[in-house]
């Protein structure tokens, strides 16, 4: 069952998510959505969508936290009643902005993972997308519907990250090879999200490939990513906090 968030994150910090005037290295938040942009799955050629639109919120919070651990600036914990908590690293704040007003969130007191996930999820994509289209990597655009209607689309930026992000991941679950903890972390967060499948045939939907994502669910990235051990365990507590609470989301 998911939890209903304790306060609104709102009120976690004067921040509000996507202050930041210009964007530093990409956030994993960014790069999932990114690869999570289909650029020709629209239907105005040359358009795209963002996959997994339904659950979108609590994957990007995933990435959110994942980032969070992967630079210690929170680590998990058990609540009372056995249930996963979140907990700030007070001498470790991050810098950026969307990742420090989730950290704000927890830094009073730790929090089950899925009241963070459905706290800070919903105000995530706007100002994910806005540094995605400040990078070059998305851009904003409007066609005509039947024609008579302006009607706002994404379209690919031609940046080539995005081929990037999908090739790294590609490796890391079709090639076996040993990942970054950031690709470590987008494949399984991809895998989490249910919209792995929507990548076939760049990453084929075989037997092998959700046996490796699987593995990365878990936190088993292989004795290259061995260094990334609290990375390692938020991630897999997050991601799997994610796909049960996708799961109970209408996904029509």
């Amino acid at each position: 069952m998911i939890q209903q968030p304790e306060e609104s994150l709102s009120s976690a910090g004067s921040e509000a998510p996507g202050e930041a005037a210009t964007p530093g290295v990409p956030t994993l938040a960014e790069d999932l959505l990114l690869l999570l942009f289909q650029p020709n799955s629209g239907l105005r050629q040359g358009t795209g969508t963002i996959a997994g639109e339904n659950t979108l919120f609590y994957v990007l919070a995933g990435a959110v936290l994942a980032d969070l651990g992967l630079g210690e600036h929170v680590r998990t914990g058990t609540g009372k009643v056995g249930t996963t908590t979140v907990e700030a690293v007070a001498e470790n704040p991050p810098e950026d902005h969307i990742l420090r007003s989730a950290w704000e969130y927890v830094a009073d007191k730790p929090r089950g993972v899925q009241t963070v996930l459905a706290a800070i999820g919903p105000t995530l994509r706007e100002p994910l997308l806005d540094r995605l289209v400040e990078r070059g990597d998305v851009r904003r655009g409007t066609r005509k519907a039947l024609g008579l209607f302006n009607t706002s689309v994404l379209e690919d930026g031609g940046s080539g990250r995005r081929d990037g992000l999908l090739a790294d991941v590609r490796a890391v679950l079709v090639d076996g090879a040993d990942p970054s903890p950031r690709a470590a972390i987008l494949a399984a967060l991809v895998y989490g999200s249910g919209t792995l499948p929507q990548f076939d045939p760049e990453i084929p939907w075989t037997s092998p490939v959700i046996t490796r994502a699987e593995e990365l669910k878990k936190g088993n990235w292989g004795a290259g990513a061995a260094a990334a051990a609290v990375a390692r365990t938020v991630t897999a507590t997050i991601v799997n906090n994610v796909i049960i609470a996708a799961a109970v989301l209408p996904r029509g």
